[in-house]
């Protein structure tokens, strides 16, 4: 049986964790992140319906990130069409 991954909430935690032998976790509870490194120089302002507001801050929340994170990848998908 794989030992889940506990919740660390200090840096002195996750150092404690990650000295010990890792072999036996279960990973399955990551999911993948993606970082942004590039700078944000441009800004933009729109105007929107609320209820497509909303939905976007929803699916947002359903992922985890800032709504604005959101927005950025879906115009990224748009555009590279991925």
């Amino acid at each position: 049986m794989r030992r889940k991954v506990p919740r660390l909430t200090t840096d002195e935690a996750a150092e404690a964790f990650l000295e010990q032998d890792l072999s036996d976790l279960d990973f399955a509870q990551f999911k993948t992140v993606r970082f942004e490194f590039e700078k944000k120089s441009a800004r933009i302002n729109m105007r929107l319906p609320q209820a497509l507001l909303e939905a976007v801050k929803a699916g947002a929340a359903a992922r985890g990130i800032p709504y604005q994170r959101f927005i950025r990848e879906a115009l990224e998908r748009a555009v590279t069409g991925s």
